[in-house]
């Protein structure tokens, strides 16, 4: 019995397995040997595959994959938003290969690739799936583009895929704390009260992994399927924005509905609808910054600006400036909303705001 046999037979007992007190054990198992048979399926195969590849190099300030079934308007949206021309067409599969295009946004690049269609089975391989989903992995931020004229069938099938290939959406790491020891046996603790996992399962699933000893520690309230994820350490948590394409199609109480939804942005690309509210969106979701420099005694340069994350520090900003300006860094003046005065002093650890301007005294 080949892998992708295996996997259907677990997935089949789990779907007819009641969950109850007393099966708990069975399907915590059951769960652990199906992500074991989903990582080795993952694994590259040793023959390589001849074809065109997807390896695209990552450029600009962040990566955002476009993904969605297809003929929902990848190719239209990429066209749209950035200079590059993708195929588009009403047959499905228009699109073959990775197309890379670059929005310029508020002074940042962000790399936006529109992938083939994905189809129910992607995580098996098929319909070139998994050069999609391993593209997919490397991406800040997935634009899953959905028909709004459908339900959201779609929606769950791509969600499915995309976990069954260690992609979480829109979801935290688990604070678990995991490690592999020489001996010793599994010691286990938590520091706070467990209502979806106890010892019994957590050294049932270990042992399924043949880890007999180790140290684990839960700092939260987490399942069977956490505990996974954090053994396998192959999991990517991403943030997600849901894109549903051609409301122009639908009802205004069916628009309204959509968009209400959490991450949901409603857009029409023939009618470029809500364009520049999807633009907004992906800026929030890459929590991305603008940092001006200022030189002494001249104006700051607000033609040109550096383009970090949220939360970073002075200390980063003379990293990204120039690698040996953090050695001989003195201190820092800060115009902007991160600061109480203007100009304030700071040092290397003062978090940076959008917008701030910056003017580093050397030592």
């Amino acid at each position: 019995m080949g892998i992708l046999e295996k996997i259907s037979e677990i997935e089949k007992e789990i779907a007819r397995t009641q969950k109850n007190k007393a099966t708990e054990y069975h399907l915590g198992l059951l769960k652990a040997k199906l992500a074991k048979y989903r990582s080795q399926l993952l694994e590259p195969s040793k023959k390589s595959e001849k074809g065109e590849g997807f390896d695209v190099l990552k450029s600009g300030d962040a990566r955002v994959a476009l993904i969605g079934f297809p003929s929902v308007g990848k190719s239209t949206l990429l066209s749209t938003l950035t200079q590059t021309e993708s195929e588009a067409a009403s047959y499905e599969f228009t699109t073959l290969t990775c197309i890379p295009g670059v929005i310029q946004y508020r002074g940042a690049n962000i790399q936006l690739l529109d992938l083939p269609g994905i189809i129910e089975g992607a995580a098996q391989g098929k319909g070139r799936g998994r050069q999609v989903i391993a593209v997919a992995r490397t991406a800040d931020l997935v634009l899953m583009m959905l028909d709004a004229t459908k339900k959201d069938v779609h929606r769950s099938l791509l969600e499915k895929e995309l976990e069954s290939v260690g992609i979480r959406l829109n979801k935290k790491r688990p604070n678990i704390y995991f490690k592999i020891k020489k001996g010793g046996g599994i010691a286990f603790n938590s520091t706070c009260p467990l209502t979806k996992i106890d010892e019994k399962m957590v050294q049932m699933i270990l042992h399924e992994y043949k880890i007999f000893n180790a140290q684990v520690l839960f700092r939260e309230d987490c399942g069977a399927d956490e505990l996974i994820d954090v053994i396998s350490d192959n999991r990517v948590y991403l943030p997600c924005m849901y894109v549903y394409n051609k409301v122009d199609q639908i009802s205004i109480e069916e628009v309204d509905r959509i968009a209400r939804c959490p991450n949901s942005v409603v857009v029409s690309c023939n009618l470029k609808l809500n364009l520049d509210g999807l633009l907004e969106d992906l800026w929030e979701y890459l929590a991305l910054i603008r940092v001006y420099t200022k030189k002494p005694g001249q104006p700051p340069d607000f033609d040109d600006c550096l383009i970090l994350r949220r939360g970073v520090t002075v200390e980063h900003v003379c990293h990204a400036i120039h690698r040996t300006l953090a050695d001989a860094f003195k201190y820092a003046l800060v115009w902007g909303t991160s600061t109480k005065y203007s100009p304030q002093r700071v040092g290397s650890s003062h978090v940076m705001a959008d917008e701030d301007v910056i003017q580093v005294v050397k030592k």
